[in-house]
């Protein structure tokens, strides 16, 4: 189960703060952040399979972050990739209202998603099986594979943390972010969802580190825009023991 953790100006300094876990098969062939060769204005993973992304940030101060939702339907095999929906917002113009009327129309095209994306100052939700789209007010926000803000003990945790890491801190707590995502906590059985899927998957899926040996969290990536406009973006493979940090300031004109 993958996660995003969101504070939209909750803080003095930052104005978006994201962290988050991608979890996948591990076997899954990815490349990890980096500007992209056939859009150099993107920084991002990428996933090999479908070319699409994760999460990315763009010179022009655009995000985007997906994650699946997990539910009973049946997955639709000849369904569009849910990593081109991050890929066409963060190489795109469109304005966020744009694209919730878009996906809006499209979303019945793909499997369960959730879509986190925005433009400097705002953030957007959207999924394909329900909830209120649009803009988000300030907060903290977590999405793991169903809703927003759905009280999973991985959301409710990772919430409760951001919040307190934050809190009276001009600084950002880059290594204290990245411990709450390295976080194995196992979810006690009578806590964890009921999503259709085998308990022994679900149970390894329920810690914010997700440590399973076919499935489990493939990346964590920090995401931070300050009120200057300043971004810091990085991402870290705890099973490698790799880290890619870059820091740009955004250009409007990008």
């Amino acid at each position: 189960m993958c996660l995003i953790l969101c504070a939209h100006h909750a803080h003095p300094r930052y104005d978006l703060v994201i962290a988050a876990n991608r979890d996948e098969f591990l076997n899954r062939p990815t490349l990890p952040a980096d500007w992209w060769e056939d859009h150099p204005e993107l920084l991002a993973g990428r996933d090999l399979e479908q070319m699409g992304t994760w999460m990315g940030v763009t010179k022009g101060g655009r995000f985007a972050c997906v994650t699946n939702v997990f539910d009973r339907d049946p997955l639709k095999q000849k369904a569009p990739s849910r990593g081109e929906l991050v890929s066409d917002f963060l190489t795109g113009d469109v304005d966020l209202l744009d694209y919730l009327d878009r996906l809006a129309r499209t979303g019945p095209q793909y499997n369960g998603y959730n879509l986190l994306f925005g433009t400097p100052g705002a953030v957007a939700y959207i999924s394909n099986r329900g909830g209120r789209p649009g803009p988000l007010a300030p907060g903290n926000y977590g999405i793991s594979n169903h809703l927003l803000d759905t009280p999973w003990p991985k959301v409710l945790k990772g919430k409760e943390r951001l919040a307190a890491l934050l809190r009276g801190r001009e600084e950002l707590p880059i290594e204290e972010l990245f411990e709450l995502l390295s976080d194995r906590t196992v979810a006690p059985d009578d806590k964890l969802p009921d999503v259709g899927l085998p308990i022994d998957l679900v149970r390894e899926s329920s810690s914010i580190f997700a440590d399973g040996k076919k499935y489990g969290t493939r990346c964590s990536t920090l995401a931070a825009i300050d009120n200057e406009g300043w971004v810091t973006f990085e991402e870290r493979d705890l099973r490698a023991g790799t880290a890619r940090r870059y820091r740009f300031r955004i250009d409007a004109s990008a």
